[in-house]
């Protein structure tokens, strides 16, 4: 894939990380809708961005559970173990004005994008 070294990631994670540069600044995604784009699964694509090397440049801070939950960020999910990445995640997304409740929800829903091309 252009763009992402061969030998350090494989295949699948160039096409999500592909499908990450597309999602602008100040709009989410969902692992189902990027999925969806892909004919994979959420979880396949969730550990794609887990070991994201490409970070924050390959945005996958702007992925989020289809619920509008905020989700996990670099292997964390919730609270599992520290917090900590989440709230980095949280921090970035709020940078860009994407809003989310003291429950973790997405605020702004008209914030949802899916628009991929593949």
């Amino acid at each position: 894939m252009p763009g992402f070294n061969s030998a350090a990631v494989s295949e699948y994670q160039a096409r999500v990380y592909n499908l990450l540069l597309q999602v602008p600044e100040g709009k989410i995604t969902s692992y189902a809708a990027m999925a969806k784009a892909l004919n994979s699964s959420p979880r396949a694509i969730g550990g794609a961005m887990r070991n994201n090397p490409f970070a924050p440049e390959v945005p996958c801070h702007r992925c989020i559970a289809s619920t509008g939950y905020i989700g996990g960020f670099k292997g964390d999910w919730e609270k599992a173990p520290s917090g900590i990445n989440c709230e980095k995640k949280l921090d970035l997304l709020q940078s860009e004005g994407v809003k989310f409740n003291k429950d973790g929800m997405l605020v702004d829903k008209w914030r949802w994008w899916s628009d991929f091309k593949v």
